[in-house]
């Protein structure tokens, strides 16, 4: 990534980077308190998300911006469809955590998105 918002997106990018990591253990450890198997390789991984891979050369700062806040809307419908379904179904703890999920990805979206105002 290049450009002269390095800097800042470089540190917003670090901590999303960071809370995403930490997100996978406590969704993996949910999954397998279902008593399911958890995704373990980032194929497994990548067969599971709606949200696209890019590829190539690094790009200028704030042409990544709006694609990365679209992957956090992407992911944070996905996160309020486990909502509905958690809650549906009686499974509070799931839903639970699906919301905390929704509500940091959807500061990650505004938080980017700030950066197009």
């Amino acid at each position: 990534m290049t450009g002269p918002h390095f800097g800042a997106l470089h540190a917003l990018f670090e901590t999303q980077y960071t809370d995403l990591a930490l997100a996978v253990d406590s969704i993996a450890e949910r999954i397998r308190a279902l008593g399911y198997r958890a995704p373990g390789s980032y194929a497994e991984f990548s067969a599971r998300t709606d949200v696209s891979e890019t590829t190539g050369e690094p790009i200028r700062a704030m042409e990544m911006v709006p694609t990365l806040a679209s992957d956090h809307q992407t992911a944070a419908r996905a996160a309020a469809r486990v909502v509905a379904v958690g809650s549906s179904s009686g499974v509070e703890p799931s839903a639970g955590l699906a919301t905390t999920r929704q509500e940091v990805r959807e500061k990650a979206d505004w938080m980017l998105r700030s950066f197009l105002e």
